[in-house]
């Protein structure tokens, strides 16, 4: 029987990544993983080592961005190796990658999700990474706790959209993250608005200023707007986020 992963195997793992940075919200299906996935095309587009542990065992959409859905997890005298995605070689970890089928449920408690966590975090042979993604589920439970306290990340991009119900919730994971002494290195407010593609005028279709409001708030300096964009839905479907142009976080410091 195999071991279980103790705090010196996850160390040993997180020493060989430069950076690592969780992903959350809060809430659901504000487009975290889509988030991440962009953030991890960013960087990968600069010629970075970057990998993504998906967190969300219960709804991972991961796979499905990245068309690995039927993708496979090898055993390696370094661990478990995670699958990599075809254009830049993005390394890619998530529970649907064991599963026997793409609609098999992940029925589990949240103590049993946390020790997954901590399996992956101390098995997965990531190597050397400039940067680690991990993309949160929703709320603040045990996945988000064991990912803060284990993982340990350098710091936390939040992701919210324009409604007041999304605001109000996405407080929480700010909240969380200061109380877990995880920095918060910006806001991303995804759906933010809709581009006419004939006139270019911009419409608010869900409202405006809330992710202002909250930066202001928690004095979070960086704020991203990623509009409704047709092009990144039809990509993403097709689970080719890779090939989508826009980068916006072409101004991300980190």
């Amino acid at each position: 029987m195999q071991r279980r992963v103790t705090d010196e195997d996850i160390k040993k793992k997180l020493d060989r990544i430069g950076f690592r940075i969780a992903v959350m919200s809060g809430k659901g299906g504000v487009g975290k993983s889509t988030v991440t996935a962009l953030l991890a095309v960013h960087y990968a587009r600069q010629g970075k080592k970057v990998g993504i542990l998906d967190a969300d065992f219960l709804g991972p959409s991961i796979p499905h961005l990245f068309g690995l859905e039927n993708g496979r997890v090898a055993v390696s005298d370094e661990g478990l190796e995670p699958v990599l995605t075809q254009r830049f070689g993005i390394k890619v970890m998530s529970m649907q990658f064991l599963l026997p089928k793409r609609e098999t449920p992940v029925i589990w408690r949240g103590p049993l999700i946390a020790g997954m966590i901590r399996e992956f975090l101390g098995r997965v042979a990531w190597g050397d990474l400039d940067y680690l993604l991990i993309d949160l589920p929703p709320g603040t439970g045990d996945a988000p706790l064991t990912v803060m306290q284990d993982a340990k990340p350098n710091g936390a991009v939040i992701v919210s959209t324009p409604q007041e119900l999304t605001a109000s919730v996405v407080e929480k994971a700010i909240t969380m993250a200061e109380q877990t002494k995880t920095a918060v290195l910006g806001i991303v407010e995804n759906m933010a608005y809709f581009e006419c593609p004939n006139c270019g005028e911009r419409s608010y279709i869900f409202g405006q200023g809330k992710a202002s409001e909250l930066a202001r708030k928690y004095k979070i300096e960086y704020l991203y707007e990623i509009p409704i964009d047709s092009e990144l839905l039809r990509l993403s479907d097709l689970g080719r986020v890779e090939e989508y142009e826009p980068d916006w976080f072409e101004f991300f410091p980190y």
